[in-house]
């Protein structure tokens, strides 16, 4: 099944090196592309991709504020964060906003096509630098660790690791229907309002190593989340 992409950033030359970047990989279709927030919106709900590569500076409506919308009105579409510095409040405010994934503008095609995957499975992806840089930043919940259950703490942790609902339930032996209402769990609980939270929250407590945030391959093509999935 091919991954549809749109891309929103507002230097062309950086569009056209993503749209390249993106093309040498067959599983990837490039639907779209923007040069603001707002055209973005506008592509997404016309174009409804399954991958979202989001500028986060951007004149007018920036990535931050894009995000967000797109995410509460289309929440089957995936944003990867894109940013040149880690240095940047708009990379902690793309967190709170909802993106899956954290990519700076230096990674190359490998990483690229990781981050891509990731997202459109509903996969977690945190570069290490983007993951250290994140956890220093992003407040702590509302409930301690304490508040979870002992199936929920391993949930998060697999959900820290990057994998996506189907795999969480294979790993535990449970259905995806059960994993998935594990993890909306998780996000009441400690009241966060993503799957990305909840892995830094796992890295900035000890459960897992900030090495390992976000980081397990996938290994084939899976299919985009369903609307809704948390």
């Amino acid at each position: 099944m091919t991954i549809r992409v749109l891309i929103v950033d507002d230097f062309a030359i950086v569009r056209q090196g993503l749209r390249t970047f993106v093309g040498l990989d067959a599983e990837f279709e490039v639907v779209g592309e923007a040069a603001d927030g707002a055209e973005g919106l506008r592509q997404a709900r016309r174009l409804r991709p399954d991958v979202v590569l989001m500028d986060l500076l951007m004149p007018g409506m920036d990535g931050v504020t894009a995000t967000q919308l797109l995410r509460s009105e289309l929440p089957e579409v995936e944003v990867v964060a894109l940013t040149s510095v880690l240095e940047d409040s708009a990379v902690v405010g793309a967190v709170r906003a909802g993106a899956i994934g954290y990519l700076l503008k230096d990674a190359d095609q490998e990483e690229l096509a990781r981050a891509i995957r990731a997202a459109a499975a509903g996969q977690v992806h945190l570069t290490p630098r983007a993951a250290a840089r994140l956890m220093r930043e992003v407040r702590a919940p509302e409930n301690p660790i304490e508040s979870l259950s002992a199936r929920e703490v391993e949930v998060l942790r697999l959900l820290a690791r990057g994998l996506a609902n189907k795999d969480i339930a294979r790993d535990l032996s449970i259905t995806e229907k059960t994993a998935k209402a594990h993890v909306s769990g998780i996000l009441n609980k400690l009241g966060l309002q993503s799957r990305t939270q909840a892995a830094l929250y796992a890295g900035r407590i000890g459960l897992l190593p900030v090495g390992e945030l976000g980081a397990e391959p996938t290994k084939t093509m899976l299919p985009p989340r369903a609307a809704g999935a948390p």
